[in-house]
């Protein structure tokens, strides 16, 4: 059965958005150390995360390499291993839909799913596949390495033995999804190093162009389409008149789905409240800026109401079961409620915040999904 909270809350957003132009005013008129809020984004969360992705694509390739070199158990499992090790860290940093990302259509080509597993073997018969393909955006990425690894296969032994037969065709997919994903994310690296990061920081017009705004959307769609839609609504069958278990994050994995929402969670969270990646130096951040506007909500400051909404989020998605495709099967009614309360911040977050921060919305509504 169709959800009527999309549409309800649809409905109020284009009301509530009805008096706002497409272009936003090109300067701020507050106070607020814009600068000082993106330094802290970019050199607190952003590099340092990407780093992090870095490093862990990394070790992915170590451990693909002595995989393709020795297929065994041992070194099957530290290539599982190393793959949730960067998809966790992948949580943190798929909403930074700007810069090169933008340019190259990062995220579609490190995390679409489901995985299109005929794509995958036609590609790996032919072998005659380019990876940059929009063709192969369903074929690439954590995804396709989660069929990769846990697909072929009802145990390691299993596993094992899909790459010992064919070494040659199914070795030589899996070594070219793991080196694309590192060399993408390096040039990545390379760019916000290399100039991007100062372009990024001191473009701090409140226009559709500006940093801020720009960021705030992608931040917004993020949460919306990739955490509220993609990790819950989707499976659980918010958008369509039956569930879909099969399309759940993670699904060839088991219990991979639940870890990677709330990580997701989380990364959305200390965004917000511009909490450093990978250390103590936090700063600035949205929820800073709207404490600074004396933002409130009805009984409460909009950045109290928004964690809290986080919060009643996380309890919601915690008692599921940590395979997402096993809890729509069994009791897809608590995937409902994990998804309503998600759905209670896009209202915060894409109309209070984004109203009070003078931003307009620069994507399509992701209800329709």
């Amino acid at each position: 059965m169709k959800r009527w909270i999309p549409l309800l809350i649809t409905i109020l957003f284009l009301q509530a958005c009805s008096d706002s132009d497409d272009d936003a005013v090109t300067s701020s008129s507050d106070d607020f150390d814009r600068k000082a809020m993106l330094e802290n984004w970019a050199d607190n969360r952003i590099i340092p995360a990407y780093e992090d992705l870095n490093t862990k694509l990394g070790s992915m390739v170590e451990a693909k390499d002595d995989f393709v070199n020795n297929p065994n158990e041992v070194n099957l499992e530290a290539l599982r291993t190393a793959w949730l090790d960067a998809y966790k860290v992948w949580q943190h940093v798929e909403m930074f839909s700007i810069g090169r990302a933008e340019q190259i259509n990062y995220a579609f080509q490190m995390n679409v799913y489901p995985t299109n597993v005929d794509d995958i073997q036609n590609n790996i018969q032919t072998q005659n596949y380019d990876l940059s393909s929009v063709n192969n955006h369903d074929a690439v990425g954590f995804p396709a390495l989660d069929y990769m690894l846990y697909g072929v296969g009802n145990s390691k032994a299993e596993v094992i033995s899909y790459y010992i037969t064919d070494a040659n065709l199914n070795l030589n997919y899996l070594s070219d999804l793991v080196d694309r994903m590192k060399s993408l994310t390096q040039s990545i690296v390379d760019d916000w190093k290399n100039g991007y990061r100062d372009d990024f920081v001191n473009n701090t017009e409140n226009s559709a162009t500006g940093s801020i705004n720009k960021l705030a959307n992608d931040y917004i769609f993020y949460y919306e389409k990739g955490l509220r839609a993609n990790k819950i609504g989707i499976p659980a069958g918010n958008f369509s008149n039956e569930p879909f278990p099969d399309k759940v994050e993670a699904y060839y994995h088991g219990s991979g789905s639940k870890v990677l929402a709330l990580e997701g969670l989380t990364a959305v969270q200390e965004f917000f409240n511009g909490v450093a990646y990978n250390s103590t130096n936090d700063g600035r951040g949205l929820a800073d800026y709207l404490d600074a506007l004396d933002i409130n909500a009805t009984e409460e400051a909009l950045s109290t109401a928004i964690n809290n909404q986080f919060d009643d989020a996380r309890n919601a998605i915690q008692p599921l079961d940590d395979s997402f495709a096993d809890q729509v099967q069994n009791n897809n009614n608590m995937m409902f409620e994990a998804y309503d309360q998600l759905q209670l911040a896009v209202v915060l977050l894409k109309v209070d915040m984004l109203q009070a921060l003078d931003i307009s919305v620069d994507f399509v509504d992701a209800d329709g999904d």
